[in-house]
């Protein structure tokens, strides 16, 4: 069975930086595409970063420079560090597949979902 389980959010000051985990089960993450997405309060899920089977990385325009997505096939696991917060991060956080190799801009290409993990940026 496919499964993802995000880690690693929690309330952070302005500025600072979270390191977010994508736990991966049921199939070999070498072979698919990971995508981030958050979510804030009243909000559409909104994609962030998406990283394919040939480690090309795409980034929404709002994040560039401040997260990055990586994977660690061996640890069936793939990340997101996130620097220099700002309070309009304030969202869950999810990682997702397409289940394919390639990336998609749709949310909905993306099949299978994690619970998400909240990641709240306040002074």
């Amino acid at each position: 069975q496919v499964q993802l389980v995000e880690s690693g959010g929690g309330l952070v000051q302005p500025g600072g930086s979270l390191r977010l985990s994508c736990e991966t089960s049921g199939f070999t993450l070498s072979y698919y595409a990971i995508g981030w997405f958050r979510q804030a309060p009243g909000k559409e899920r909104e994609g962030v970063s998406c990283i394919n089977s040939y480690d090309v990385i795409s980034y929404a325009d709002s994040v560039k420079g401040r997260f990055t997505i990586s994977r660690d096939n061996a640890k069936n696991a793939v990340y997101l560090q996130i620097n220099s917060l700002k309070p309009e991060d304030t969202a869950v956080y999810y990682c997702a597949t397409t289940h394919e190799f390639w990336c998609s801009d749709t949310v909905t290409a993306f099949t299978v979902w994690g619970p998400g993990t909240q990641v709240t940026v306040s002074s």
